[in-house]
């Protein structure tokens, strides 16, 4: 757990260095909102340990780290404006404390200031700007044209979280110059993870206390949102499953990886078993 703390405090430390240099005042303030409210850091956590498995460090890796946390922020800051949530990881949405424009406004700050940290690598540029396609498809589908079965769903899961966590993955490998095999296996892993992590969020949202999980539940069903226990014929608990499935997939393709630093893959297999099991 030590190694995550250093991890996570290196993270935040280079969130907080990046954010104080926005302008202007009031940009400033909006996007410090956003993104120091609190959250997970699982996907700039998946970054740094990914280099760190394949013989890079943390140094090597944090400014994409937090690069696709912002990324990350953006996105959701378009959520909850689409969703009409005035909640986010239990604090007031960005749309609901300034307003829509300002809100937009904010989101487009954040992705500016994420890409000033990918320009140094056009494979992390075009990474992720191959997952941004890929989440802009998996929202349009989501408004547009909703799944009603599982395949369709599983799509929409892959480009809706996997896509960014798959992004999160080859950004650390590419960090640490790891060769085009080793980039594919790693994003497949998180790529499986954040797949997985949709399902049990869907799940959270039918079944779990809204006070405990820091947001409102029961939205996809009020939204008539494609989540896997609307769209599909799976119970919760076998969603769950489902979910479990998909982690155990991540393993197996952390498996086909050249392995530098035991420990910080112990920390990735972890995680896959995690998101299927977290209450929150």
């Amino acid at each position: 757990m030590e190694l995550l703390k250093r991890r996570r405090a290196l993270i935040e430390e280079r969130l907080v260095e990046v954010l104080d240099g926005v302008e202007p005042e009031t940009l400033n303030g909006e996007v410090r909102h956003v993104a120091l409210s609190g959250g997970k850091r699982v996907r700039p956590m998946v970054t740094i340990l990914a280099c760190e498995t394949v013989g890079g460090t943390a140094e090597d890796a944090v400014d994409f780290g937090v690069g696709i946390e912002l990324v990350h922020a953006a996105s959701l800051v378009v959520d909850d404006i689409i969703d009409r949530s005035e909640l986010r990881r239990g604090t007031t949405s960005a749309w609901a404390e300034f307003g829509y424009g300002p809100a937009i406004i904010t989101s487009d700050g954040l992705l500016g200031e994420a890409f000033a940290l990918f320009s140094s690598d056009p494979d992390a540029t075009r990474v992720v700007a191959e997952a941004m396609v890929e989440l802009g498809i998996g929202e349009a589908t989501e408004l547009t044209a909703e799944p009603d079965n599982e395949d369709e769903y599983m799509t929409l899961a892959r480009r809706k979280t996997g896509a960014l966590f798959r992004a999160a993955a080859e950004l650390g490998a590419i960090a640490a110059d790891s060769d085009p095999v080793t980039v594919e296996a790693l994003g497949e892993y998180a790529e499986r993870v954040g797949i997985a992590f949709q399902m049990r969020d869907d799940v959270l949202d039918a079944v779990a206390d809204a006070d405990g999980l820091g947001k409102p539940t029961g939205h996809d069903a009020a939204m008539e949102r494609p989540s896997v226990v609307q769209v599909t014929d799976l119970s919760p608990a076998d969603a769950n499953n489902r979910a479990r499935a998909e982690a155990e997939g991540a393993i197996d393709a952390l498996e086909r990886v050249d392995v530098a630093d035991p420990a910080a893959r112990e920390y990735l297999l972890e995680l896959a078993e995690f998101v299927v099991e977290r209450e929150r």
